[in-house]
């Protein structure tokens, strides 16, 4: 039997994270076969089924899904031992300034920026956080953590995965409205909305799109949850933003058999030359970010 190397449990995690064998093989670069035999391999190991295994798509296994969480903070440790050697192998300097949106750049980016901060006494980053997808020169932006289709073909980017989009109500709606059977339900419930309320908005799922109308709209992603927790209506989200609020028993996912399109997620930033401090910094948020699960 062959030994298990991190190759194995990077595919094992990418698997999970992508859904299928050939999106795992793209976001590493490696063959379907070779993501096929890693898993293998890892599966022939433990004597468990890790991940079981359609036509189209693959789904963890309760074991599957615990170990998969584990996995992915041993390889964020790796990622960071690896730049943490490289940080100090060449001391960096300068100011950096990131973009990111208003509820993800404090969760997921300070952990790891604190770190970097700490490993490089002559860098100084400033996070500007705005739910806009802004103008980064305008905005003297080094980089910038974008979630959603990339609009803007002036800038280099590094895709990091697809976030996960989810339906989401409070309990207390839901025992008032019923739950949704299918996507066509929504026209009969009141929904949350990111544009003005007298504007059309439809959600997508992989059966197509649904014109939905509610009596509360914000630009405000936290507001939004928000008004789903206070029984205003049902919400679309990324499943990151909302998890939390769901493991608490605040909200909970409707609709989970019916696919919604993911929302990539890139780091960008402007063309051209790109400082070294600037590229460690793009470097470690890839490493960590693409490990990290969402």
């Amino acid at each position: 039997m062959k030994i298990t190397s991190i190759q194995d449990y990077a595919a094992f995690v990418a698997v999970v994270d992508e859904g299928s064998l050939t999106a795992a093989a793209r976001k590493l670069g490696r063959s379907v076969q070779a993501v096929s035999i890693s898993l293998k391999n890892l599966e022939d190991e433990l004597a468990l089924t890790l991940v079981t295994r359609s036509t189209r798509r693959c789904s963890p296994t309760p074991a599957g899904l615990k170990f998969a969480a584990r996995l992915r903070t041993v390889l964020a440790d790796i990622n960071d031992a690896h730049a943490e050697v490289l940080d100090d192998a060449a001391q960096l300097s300068g100011p950096i300034r990131i973009g990111a949106s208003t509820l993800f750049g404090p969760d997921f980016l300070m952990p790891i920026l604190a770190g970097f901060i700490e490993r490089q006494p002559g860098i100084a980053i400033e996070l500007a956080l705005s739910d806009r997808h802004v103008d980064l020169a305008k905005e003297g932006l080094d980089l910038a953590i974008r979630i959603g289709h990339l609009k803007q073909p002036d800038l280099k980017a590094r895709k990091l995965g697809v976030l996960r989009r989810v339906v989401v109500g409070a309990p207390g709606y839901l025992a008032r409205r019923g739950r949704p059977g299918e996507p066509g339900d929504l026209q009969q419930h009141d929904c949350i909305l990111r544009r003005n309320a007298r504007q059309q908005e439809s959600w997508s799922f992989s059966s197509g799109n649904i014109v939905v109308s509610g009596r509360f709209s914000s630009d405000s992603a936290l507001a939004r949850q928000r008004a789903a927790t206070l029984g205003l209506g049902l919400c679309m989200a990324p499943l990151w933003q909302v998890s939390s609020l769901v493991d608490a028993g605040q909200l909970e996912v409707v609709l989970d058999d019916f696919a919604m399109p993911g929302l990539p997620i890139h780091i960008v930033w402007p063309e051209g030359r790109t400082p070294r401090r600037v590229r460690a910094v793009i470097d470690l948020l890839a490493a960590r970010l693409s490990v990290a699960g969402f």
